[in-house]
């Protein structure tokens, strides 16, 4: 093994680079189907109004040249072409020097998106898809063996992020240390998945192994990443197989891909392949890599202290180029699941006994006999805030009450991001907003009534509200 490249990793590099492409594409293609409602020109949280109180340190980005909604969708569009492009291997066919700037055009794009996103990407998983990307730009193509040093700085990054999440549940909820957690966690956890009902009914005791198991996954198996082979090898394929677990249980947009996807590039598969013969990395590429890794390592500083603190928060980006970050995950486990149900009806003076009619939402819960669908890796964006909403109000007041208006208003680009509208052909006179708890139903429940939720009414949550004026 030379200290710049291991060929040994050829065959991992080539199913990160593949797999990260993939997570890209998804992301490109969410935020150019869904940014004009959330934050274009005449979205709930607009651009331009946010550049115009941000300054560009802040929040570097290649809206601060101009910005409208058709140069965004263009950006959206190319990054998604270009991710489709790496995802066919393009990088393989282009000289070293190219195949880096094809990898580092996806970051810049999606980091102008992320840094103009507000609300909308204020998610873990957005710096873990730049960190990624990052490092991705530096792991070279075919006329290299992958380097070994970007190779550790991956798994580097996996440890904070397995390791950052299994204490902030360690420190967090008394459930995770009682192995309760999981009682609550596929019912109340942001937006369910077809399975979800299926796990939440599996016995106590088995949750109770599931939360065990993933103390050891999170707490025990990262320190092992860092020995000799084939022992990196088994601990990256049991984070693999967490993950998986945990993509059949729930949507959580590609945040369990992404981490398959790195966890790929520990994975040593000579076993599978004969690894070819590569030339020396040219001078100029060992100094960048030499850069990069001194780059990280002080920028580590921050993280790490992290996740020695007794405080430690939970997916924090240190900087805006969300270079080197924290991350975590359910520190806290709902036991009660609230939702937001918003109906609309056309009565001009609307009363409780006036027919008020449901929006439904493409992910998250509405019609109890409604079997929870699959999304993830692509990520819903106004289903997960609608189920920080139902949390606290605070969550929603920065775009809560433009959503509403643009109920009203019959706004297409809003309806879009909805899974039915009960109006048509023309938008309700008034709206209302109630909250609802839901729980799971039991299998005497399922049976009799075919309703996968059952729910009960808590309280109002918005009073009938028109358009002013």
């Amino acid at each position: 093994m030379e200290w710049f490249g291991d060929g040994d990793y050829w065959l991992g590099r080539l199913v990160f680079q593949r797999g990260l492409a993939a997570v890209y594409v998804a992301a490109f293609v969410g935020a150019a189907l869904q940014f004009r409602a959330l934050i274009g020109e005449r979205g709930m949280q607009p651009v331009p109004r946010f550049l115009a109180r941000v300054g560009w340190r802040r929040a570097p980005s290649l809206f601060r040249l101009r910005y409208s909604d058709r140069f965004f969708a263009g950006c959206a569009w190319a990054g998604a072409a270009l991710a489709v492009a790496l995802l066919a291997g393009v990088d393989g066919l282009v000289p070293l020097w190219a195949a880096m700037l094809l990898w580092l055009a996806p970051w810049a794009l999606y980091l102008s998106i992320v840094n103009v996103g507000q609300t909308w990407y204020g998610f873990g998983w957005e710096s873990l898809l730049l960190e990624t990307g990052f490092l991705a730009v530096f792991l070279g193509n075919d006329e290299v063996a992958p380097p070994v040093l970007v190779l550790f700085l991956l798994r580097w990054l996996l440890f904070r992020l397995e390791f950052g999440a299994g204490l902030i549940k360690w420190r967090g909820d008394t459930c995770w240390r009682k192995l309760t957690c999981l009682y609550f966690h596929h019912e109340t956890q942001p937006m369910p998945g077809p399975l979800s009902w299926f796990f939440h009914r599996l016995p106590r005791p088995l949750h109770r192994v599931e939360a065990a198991a993933n103390h050891v996954t999170q707490l025990v198996v990262p320190f092992l990443l860092f020995t000799p082979q084939p022992v990196a090898t088994v601990a990256a394929a049991i984070m693999i197989v967490t993950q998986l677990w945990l993509i059949l249980s729930g949507n959580f947009a590609w945040l369990n891909w992404l981490t398959v996807v790195i966890a790929a590039a520990a994975l040593d598969l000579t076993p599978l392949h004969t690894p070819p013969e590569m030339p020396r990395a040219p001078l100029w590429y060992e100094v960048l890599v030499l850069a990069l890794t001194v780059l990280v390592a002080v920028l580590s500083r921050h993280p790490a202290r992290n996740l020695l603190s007794r405080r430690q928060s939970m997916n924090r980006s240190y900087d805006p180029l969300h270079l080197v970050n924290t991350y975590g995950a359910f520190g806290t486990v709902g036991r009660v699941r609230q939702e937001l149900v918003i109906e609309g009806t056309a009565a001009p003076k609307p009363r409780r006994d006036s027919e008020w009619l449901a929006y439904e939402f493409k992910g998250k819960p509405g019609d109890p006999r409604r079997l929870p669908r699959q999304f993830a890796p692509y990520h819903l964006r106004l289903d997960w805030m609608m189920w920080f909403a139902a949390l606290s109000p605070a969550y929603a007041r920065p775009w809560f009450d433009g959503l509403v208006e643009r109920l009203l208003e019959g706004d297409r680009d809003t309806l879009r991001l909805l899974r039915h509208c009960p109006f048509p052909d023309e938008p309700p006179t008034h709206i209302r907003v109630l909250v609802y708890r839901y729980r799971f139903s039991t299998w005497r429940e399922l049976r009799a009534t075919g309703a996968w939720w059952q729910r009960t009414y808590v309280r109002e949550f918005l009073a009938p509200t028109r358009l002013s004026g």
